[in-house]
């Protein structure tokens, strides 16, 4: 009796899966009587949504007559089944006549379309939850744990996007209402852009604001202050979300490759409070300045900014967190620092960098793509810059590999001239000390973000004003904005 029980036990419980053959035969009987009811579900519904294979096989043919402007009724379709082996077992042709005794109206169409379409995520669901656990008991060899839970992590969020009922084409008339929507919010925006706003002016008016599905580099050498100056647009986003309630801003899912989360959010008190980032390491401030942290620190705690910091991350572990997270609250803004420190899947680090490189920007597009979300992905550039008389970085000082340029649809690089100039600082007895000291003042605290690639727009050069003991960058002020100091 014990053993007959615990074979019980032992033994797996079946299960069916969930399936609805009168709902497919309703459908197909109502598209057999008016092919209308095609239209309110080709939308989303393809053949392998139905569970049966003949049904299967049964919505093609419907489909294949109807595209091609044809009708598809029990009399049509009847020659494409003559010699079908599964009809010939349940009646033959005649059955076509039979489904279209099914006829709910065209308007209920769509509900069972719809609930085939969920039965069959449902089956998916479950085959993929096998085949999770077909392959957590006997792995492939070079696969580690971490990757296979990255692997369903894609896999399930290929599915749940799946459950959009989106994706296919859409009707240029869709096309153009969205683009008109678009410039509505652009037109109503306080800022004036379409896209989700960097806090520099002149940047926003050029690019339209960050743009959902771009990925957008931002390159230069290191001492530039690309970190800065993502930090400053990603606070930015994320303190205009939580001013507006949502209605502006973003919030952002910042990857520190390179730094720490707490050296990261020391730098963002340094900016707001302005206060010298290095004081506040070396605790050298006044008592004055610590209460001035304590107040900026209270106000940027709710600020919807999200630091992940752990170090030699892959694309597609920076992919799941970021769907993760995405699911668990929308976000609205990605930023990568720095691309190089990512690395590819482990069958591209057999090969060489730039191969690795190439699957690591083109992942960072396919993300942005995927979440729809502008991500912000910095990047170094090669030493041949500072080799040069002429240091402005140029497109093919990007470092590694040429699909960076390729894939990124726009290409930001910094450029301080007097951070080279300072290193060139001739003697004070020198002649030429008055002119360097002259230049030097005027250009100390300017930075020009050179947009060398916008696949949306022109290019341009913008200048910064950079102060570099806070590592903040802000708008320049136009010379017809100063106040007149002639009067």
């Amino acid at each position: 009796m014990v053993a007959s029980n615990l074979a019980k036990q032992a033994a797996p419980e079946y299960r069916q899966a969930p399936f609805d053959i009168e709902a497919e035969q309703a459908l197909l009987g109502a598209i057999l009587v008016n092919n209308d009811a095609y239209e309110r579900v080709s939308s989303f519904l393809e053949p392998q949504h139905f569970h049966e294979a003949l049904h299967q096989r049964i919505f093609e043919a419907c489909a294949r007559l109807i595209r091609k402007n044809q009708l598809a009724s029990p009399v049509t379709l009847r020659p494409h089944f003559q010699l079908d082996g599964a009809m010939k077992e349940i009646g033959g042709p005649d059955y076509l006549a039979e489904l279209a005794k099914f006829t709910p109206t065209v308007i209920n169409a769509q509900d069972f379309g719809r609930m085939i379409f969920d039965l069959a995520m449902r089956r998916e669901l479950i085959r993929t939850g096998e085949d999770i656990v077909a392959t957590a008991y006997d792995p492939p060899i070079d696969m580690s744990p971490n990757e296979q839970v990255e692997e369903a992590e894609r896999a399930l969020y290929s599915i749940a996007e799946k459950g959009r009922f989106g994706g296919g084409f859409k009707a240029f008339r869709q096309a153009i209402t969205a683009a008109i929507e678009m410039a509505e919010r652009a037109y109503k925006a306080p800022s004036h852009v379409s896209g989700i706003s960097s806090g520099f002016a002149d940047i926003d008016s050029l690019l339209g604001g960050l743009q959902k599905s771009d990925l957008i580099i931002l390159a230069a050498r290191p001492g530039m202050g690309k970190t800065a100056l993502a930090t400053n647009m990603a606070f930015h986003a994320a303190r205009e979300f939580m001013r507006t309630e949502g209605k502006a801003g973003a919030r952002v899912a910042f990857f520190s490759l390179e730094m720490a989360a707490e050296q990261l959010a020391t730098r963002i008190l340094s900016e707001q409070a302005e206060i010298s980032s290095s004081k506040i390491r070396r605790g050298r401030i006044e008592e004055r300045d610590f209460h001035s942290l304590i107040r900026v620190g209270t106000e940027l705690e709710r600020i919807p900014l999200f630091i992940d910091d752990t170090g030699g991350l892959s694309i597609a572990q920076v992919a799941a967190r970021a769907r993760r997270l995405k699911r668990s609250g929308d976000i609205g803004l990605v930023v990568v620092d720095y691309l190089q420190l990512l690395q590819g899947t482990a069958n591209r680090r057999n090969e060489n960098r730039v191969q690795e490189v190439t699957e690591i920007t083109k992942g960072l597009k396919n993300l942005a793509k995927e979440l729809n979300v502008p991500v912000l992905a910095l990047s170094q550039l090669s030493r041949g810059v500072d080799n040069r008389d002429d240091k402005r970085p140029v497109l093919a000082d990007l470092r590694e590999s040429g699909s960076i340029e390729q894939d990124a649809d726009v290409v930001m690089f910094i450029y301080r001239e007097a951070y080279y100039l300072e290193t060139k600082a001739p003697t004070e007895d020198d002649p030429e000390w008055v002119k360097w000291k002259e230049k030097m003042d005027r250009l100390y605290d300017l930075a020009d973000v050179l947009v060398e690639k916008h696949r949306h727009g022109p290019t341009a050069k913008i200048t910064l004003r950079f102060e570099k003991q806070f590592t903040r960058f802000y708008n320049l002020a136009k010379e017809d904005a100063l106040p007149d100091r002639t009067r």
